[in-house]
């Protein structure tokens, strides 16, 4: 009894007891709590919404990557198979029932030949005024290959059969071509001049979802373009190319297809190009951008981690006297460290709680105002707070060890 009432019973620090003490620490300076908890907030909120809106923008560009480039097969002519030269008639590999011969495989949305009319002829609104066509390019097509490209029409009709057939001297006008040509209205049935002879313009489009170089082009039929310009170019860029617009998942078997179609005689004369796997490309996008943004994250979480220990090594030499008090009462330095490391902890995990509430707002936010369905994925948000928690832990170690180490002697003088 005599020795157990020199020495006291051993001190004693329970959980509830710790985290008690390291509350009333943190809750003692709000201002500076909320401060130091900033980076960390920042931090895993970047991690939350750039994994979230990495995988809600992902599943976006695949869905329009397959409605665009994976619906889309093209062929041109070989130009060491069976090529026809220039001015030999036919005019080109390309059948001249092209547009008939595609819609009948299936799976072909539409399809048919076009090519960049050869010599840049002048393009004028009136007859022998300036030349307004410069940067315009002027396309052949057939109504087939019109309606592969999908235009979207801010005026008038797209090319029919009828005017393929009877080389009908029309065209079509993309919005910019349009402005430089003075074409405002179709009612009173305005004509361009293109080499000094009057088209009717029949439709002017704003937009395409193939050929975007269309869009700043002028589009006349193929049988009128072969009649008042000649054949196209022996292969190239701007040679006769097929443009064949399919339904989602038939591509692949459209391009096997399509040479034997097009030329049972000699399917070798032409080079098909299929659509591109689009799981390569987005996965190759998602990628970068997902891990440029985890970097950014991470330099966040950095900021924060030394946030936090400062902020606890300040409230260590802030709080010497404290401390020295406690270890005469007969604190333990075990008990002197967690307290300082479950106050850092805290904070870290109050930060990582609150960064993955404003990182998954931020993923909901941006997917309602694009219109998109946001996809959160759990294994990436859930253990978002107990990042905090990591972070806080080692940034609290340096701070707490120096706080156990403290002499209680030494601090109760210095106080």
């Amino acid at each position: 009894m005599a020795r157990s009432a020199v020495q006291g019973p051993a001190s004693r620090l329970g959980p509830r007891d710790l985290f008690a003490e390291a509350m009333s620490g943190t809750l003692q300076r709000p201002g500076r709590s909320a401060l130091t908890m900033l980076g960390t907030v920042l931090g895993i909120g970047a991690f939350v919404a750039v994994l979230g809106l990495t995988a809600t923008a992902s599943g976006q560009i695949g869905a329009q990557f397959s409605l665009t480039r994976a619906t889309t097969v093209t062929a041109g002519e070989h130009p060491s198979a069976d090529g026809l030269p220039p001015g030999t008639d036919p005019p080109t590999d390309f059948p001249e029932d092209t547009d008939s011969r595609l819609a009948r495989i299936d799976g072909v949305a539409a399809g048919g030949v076009w090519w960049t009319v050869p010599g840049s002829p002048a393009m004028t609104s009136t007859p022998g005024g300036p030349d307004a066509g410069q940067g315009l390019t002027l396309l052949a097509a057939t109504p087939g290959a019109v309606a592969a490209m999908e235009p979207t029409l801010a005026a008038g009709v797209t090319f029919d059969p009828y005017v393929q057939t009877s080389r009908q001297p029309v065209a079509l006008l993309s919005a910019a071509a349009a402005r430089r040509l003075g074409v405002t209205r179709l009612d009173a049935q305005p004509a361009i001049f293109i080499g000094g002879i009057p088209y009717t313009v029949v439709g002017i489009y704003s937009d395409v979802r193939r050929r975007p170089g269309a869009l700043l082009g002028v589009i006349i039929p193929a049988s009128t373009a072969l009649d008042r310009f000649g054949n196209p170019p022996a292969g190239g860029d701007t040679g006769a190319q097929a443009l064949v617009a399919t339904r989602v998942g038939a591509a692949p078997v459209v391009a096997e297809q399509l040479p034997l179609a097009l030329r049972p005689d000699a399917p070798g004369a032409f080079t098909v190009v299929p659509p591109p796997d689009p799981r390569g490309l987005q996965d190759g996008v998602t990628s970068d951008l997902t891990g440029l943004f985890l970097a950014l994250a991470a330099i966040c979480l950095l900021v924060g981690a030394v946030g936090i220990a400062n902020t606890t090594l300040v409230a260590v030499l802030e709080r010497t006297e404290e401390i020295g008090l406690r270890r005469a009462l007969g604190a333990r330095t075990r008990h002197i460290a967690g307290q300082f490391l479950t106050e850092s902890t805290a904070l870290g995990t109050l930060g990582g709680l609150v960064g993955t509430g404003l990182g998954v707002l931020t993923v909901l936010a941006v997917a309602a105002a694009r219109d998109w369905t946001a996809v959160l994925q759990p294994a990436a948000t859930l253990p978002a707070p107990l990042i905090g928690s990591a972070v806080g832990l080692l940034a609290g170690l340096y701070p707490a060890l120096r706080a156990a180490r403290t002499d209680p002697l030494k601090a109760l003088r210095s106080g």
